[in-house]
């Protein structure tokens, strides 16, 4: 039987009183832009940058605004706050609820308030990684796709390494609403999903996953809820990321400017067609229809995941590892030496960004 919504036990409503949403200019940029802004400034505890692109969002985009801080309590906030975690899934509940919270502004900016300064933790997203990237698990990528739903919650509920368990459980949840390249589309059983995961997990976890998922249809709250038994509090450390230096780009920082945003696709083709270190690398080691994409992933590992206040322990640190070194497709087994290659190399990333950025400004 389905629990009941997390919104009428939240706090959200009694926190949200006391609250006074600030005055925010929104910044020069596209939606696209602003989100990555939104989610990487987030991440480093930039509280004012946040709220620029939410604002941003606010006016163009606003259905983006809401999934965007969907997808970040889980993707970057997760087991570091998981009353924050519970909080931004209580408000997904739609624009109609939040009217009566007192609107649209006044519950995201409290939000992304509380999520600058929060305790960050990605290991959910490192865990997804692993599971749809890491060669060791390639067999049972192939395996699992075809296994029955029972063979399926065998191995959720069983003893099998994480990242098993987590593509196990992927599957059994589906794969056609989300499809992954590299996993095989089949149909899930939700319901029988979330009953397993009762009988393994506390309720607060499974209950934050099952809304979590019913309102974003991603697979990142169930594997938060399959991390949460490995966190000991006693095992656990605060600390901040080492952050390569910053430098603008137009009206935003330059990471903002990922793979994901035309800019940074065109900043990293730039890259590659020159002449430095990394170029070199990429050009000599990843096939040409490749390399933006793996280029763009390697400075997100370096750039992009920073955070502020990251919960380390030792679970998500091996995820976090295998992630940066192990997970970069099949010309790059071992990144170390191309992470310590386009590091040294950021600064002239940052300088095409710039440029481009101001040609782009005086076009418009």
């Amino acid at each position: 039987m389905d629990q009941p919504d997390l919104l009428p036990r939240s706090p959200l409503p009694c926190l949200l009183r006391d609250f006074e949403e600030p005055n925010c200019d929104p910044l020069y940029c596209t939606p696209w832009t602003a989100m990555s802004a939104l989610q990487k400034a987030i991440r480093r505890g930039r509280k004012q940058i946040a709220l620029a692109a939410a604002s941003t969002l606010l006016a163009q985009s606003p259905e983006r605004l809401w999934r965007r801080l969907a997808c970040i309590a889980f993707e970057d906030i997760g087991l570091g706050d998981v009353e924050l975690t519970a909080l931004t899934t209580a408000a997904m509940a739609g624009k109609r609820m939040r009217a009566t919270l007192g609107g649209e502004w006044k519950v995201a900016s409290f939000l992304i308030t509380r999520m600058a300064n929060a305790t960050k933790c990605r290991a959910a997203d490192d865990l997804l990684l692993v599971a749809e990237n890491h060669p060791t698990f390639e067999s049972q990528r192939l395996q699992l796709g075809f296994s029955t739903t029972q063979d399926l919650l065998r191995i959720v509920t069983g003893t099998d390494p994480l990242p098993v368990r987590a593509l196990a459980a992927w599957f059994a949840l589906g794969t056609d609403r989300r499809p992954s390249p590299r996993l095989a589309r089949r149909r899930g059983d939700i319901a029988s999903l979330f009953a397993a995961l009762r009988e393994i997990l506390p309720p607060e976890p499974v209950e934050i996953a099952r809304e979590g998922h019913r309102r974003s249809g991603e697979v990142l709250p169930i594997f938060m809820a399959l991390l949460a038994p490995h966190l000991r509090e006693e095992m656990t450390v605060v600390q901040d990321d080492e952050t390569p230096a910053e430098a603008m780009a137009g009206a935003v920082p330059g990471f903002c400017l990922d793979m994901y945003t035309r800019p940074g696709r065109a900043s990293l083709a730039k890259l590659i067609e020159g002449s430095t270190e990394t170029a070199r690398w990429v050009r000599a080691h990843i096939p040409p229809r490749q390399r933006v994409q793996f280029l763009g992933t390697i400075i997100f590992r370096l750039e992009g995941q920073c955070s502020q206040r990251r919960l380390r322990w030792p679970m998500a640190d091996e995820l976090r590892r295998a992630v940066d070194y192990e997970c970069n497709g099949a010309y790059c087994r071992d990144a170390s030496e191309i992470l310590g290659l386009a590091r040294a190399d950021l600064g002239e990333l940052n300088t095409i960004r710039a440029e481009l950025m101001e040609v782009l400004g005086r076009v418009s």
